[in-house]
């Protein structure tokens, strides 16, 4: 290491790449930041203090060496850099664009208390993104072809981290999916301002030529069989994702749900978010064409403040609604979301309500929504998971129109063992999949599970670093039965 290149905090601020400004991106949904260029992402990588324990990358879920890959780039040293960040990210200009550094690596950066943090994130899409362009990503072919097949359910980030890992130790790989992309939510569920389309479809591209096997527009459990699925391969993985809408419970009037269908004006986020991507995508979505998940000249609320939901309010703001408003019932300090999202929809116009509860809806004599009503609150004693609890105050409601309201309350699993018809898969108490975690195999023998069908909804870099543990352990079990299996065999020639 050359300490001329480290240790730069003191005399060089930290900088983001440059960013479009709001008036410019409410009009579309390209990536709001810039790539940096070399100069820019040697000089911010300079500012490591390279300290003896990083804990940006103990509070990285992927354990990347961060403090490694920034002192390669301050030397100009890039194709070292990316060799050390996809040692442990399958993908990292996916995580560079969209984690939360301000809530993981940069946020804890030991430098960061007066002089800012490093710009991690930022760095690392710049490495990959030379490395793409400079040819030193390489699909995932083996040295070697094992004979065993492995099926894995899900093409989000969980299954497809899995499925590079094992491809790369020779696995016969396929992956299936009940939607017609790979991808996810991160092709569905997250808006292109902050992961462009064609990131994703590039990866896609990588794995299809290292020889992984898609089969999309497939449900398990319908269009093949939980046990078909089973006999075709030597192990299963599971990884699903969540996607069931949580709703509000304000009484039997004004249910935060919609079973029925029947008010437009009431819509799950992931449905108005896949709805704006499709169209993205070019797909003809009927909801759009019919003007029901249109929001053009609209009053929008979004109930929610997790980064599902600055997903929401950006996507309304694009879609030129009249106003959009986040309703949020603790206040900015204790909101799960992004900061550094929350500071970009507010320049893009977005309006926060903290402090609010929703209790009620107002609505029109034919029964539509036209307003949300609120309760303002105030922060009392901390519940069980240590945060304080939000606490109504007595006569303090207050009406925000609305002529759409999106729930962005979060996600739970769906029904699992009823969704593939197998009754012997065992959930636990909060309807994921039971799994033993050191082995991340299910209550079914050669059937493993990992991402957020297993822990909860989730961030995309757990998705990764689960399906990664999840193809660690499958290769363990593999190998061990086939081992097994030789010693057995030779026994019984022995015989």
């Amino acid at each position: 290491m050359t300490t001329k290149s480290m240790l730069q905090f003191v005399t060089r601020h930290k900088e983001m790449p440059d960013k479009r400004t709001a008036e410019q991106r409410r009009h579309d949904f390209d990536e709001i930041y810039n790539d940096f260029n070399a100069d820019a992402a040697a000089q911010q990588a300079g500012r490591c203090s390279q300290c003896g324990v990083p804990f940006c990358q103990t509070h990285c879920p992927l354990g990347n060496n961060i403090p490694d890959w920034l002192m390669l780039t301050a030397e100009g040293r890039l194709e070292e850099a990316y060799e050390v960040s996809s040692a442990t990210n399958t993908f990292p200009e996916i995580c560079g664009r969209i984690c939360p550094q301000d809530r993981l690596c940069e946020g804890n950066c030991v430098i960061e208390k007066g002089f800012e943090s490093v710009t991690i994130g930022a760095v690392e899409r710049h490495i990959t993104e030379t490395a793409f362009a400079e040819g030193w990503v390489k699909p995932p072919i083996p040295m070697f072809e094992r004979e065993e097949s492995i099926g894995i359910v899900g093409a989000g980030p969980a299954g497809l981290a899995a499925a590079e890992q094992l491809r790369r130790q020779g696995y016969q790989i396929t992956v299936y999916d009940r939607y017609d992309r790979v991808g996810g939510l991160m092709i569905y569920g997250i808006p292109g301002f902050k992961l462009e389309k064609d990131v994703v479809q590039r990866r896609e591209a990588l794995l299809r030529e290292g020889g992984i096997n898609f089969v999309l527009n497939c449900a398990i459990g319908s269009d093949i069989s939980f046990d078909d699925l089973r006999k075709k391969h030597d192990a299963v993985l599971i990884a699903t994702g969540v996607y069931k809408a949580r709703t509000l419970d304000m009484g039997d009037s004004n249910s935060g749900s919609d079973p029925d269908g029947n008010n437009n004006a009431l819509v799950p986020a992931l449905h108005y978010l896949t709805t704006s991507n499709r169209i993205g995508l070019g797909d003809k979505v009927s909801e759009y064409d019919d003007g029901s998940l249109s929001v053009h000249g609209k009053n929008v609320v979004v109930i929610g403040g997790g980064d599902t939901a600055m997903d929401c309010v950006r996507t309304a703001i694009r879609q030129d609604a009249k106003s959009v408003t986040c309703v949020y019932r603790r206040d900015r300090a204790n909101m799960p979301g992004s900061a550094r999202e929350v500071m970009n929809a507010e320049e893009e116009g977005v309006r926060f309500e903290w402090l609010s509860q929703p209790v009620a809806f107002s609505k029109d004599k034919n029964g539509q929504i036209k307003g949300v009503v609120c309760q303002r609150s105030r922060l009392g004693a901390p519940d069980a998971s240590g945060r304080q609890s939000p606490e109504a105050i007595d006569a303090s409601d207050y009406t925000l129109d609305a002529d759409m309201v999106i729930m962005a309350l979060g996600f739970d699993p769906e029904d699992m063992p009823n969704m593939f018809h197998e009754p012997r898969l065992k959930v636990s108490r909060w309807g994921t999949i039971s799994i033993d975690w050191k082995t991340m195999m299910t209550s079914l023998d050669g059937v493993f599970a990992a991402g957020d069908i297993v822990r909860g909804a989730s961030l995309v870099v757990w998705g990764i670093r689960d399906g990664r543990d999840a193809a660690t352990h499958i290769d363990s079990w593999l190998t061990r039965n086939k081992a097994e299996a030789s010693i057995k065999a030779n026994q019984k020639a022995a015989s």
